[in-house]
């Protein structure tokens, strides 16, 4: 799944932003400056993909 920020307002104007697809610290990187922007953070909520670590891409290259 490529990662996705949805960004929900309801009805009453409350916005409420979610980071898909990011593993660890990464979706709170990406949403850091949707928040700045929006104002006060009342809450907030690690999925548990927060704990997963991200996999490295190893490339190898063999001869010169």
């Amino acid at each position: 799944m490529r990662p996705t920020i949805e960004i929900i307002i309801s009805p009453k104007g409350d916005i409420s932003i979610d980071a898909v697809g990011f593993k660890g610290p990464d979706g709170e990187r990406a949403t850091r400056a949707l928040e700045e922007a929006v104002g006060v953070v009342q809450q907030r909520s690690k999925k548990p993909e927060y704990l997963a670590k991200a996999t490295p891409i190893v490339q190898q290259k063999i001869g010169s």
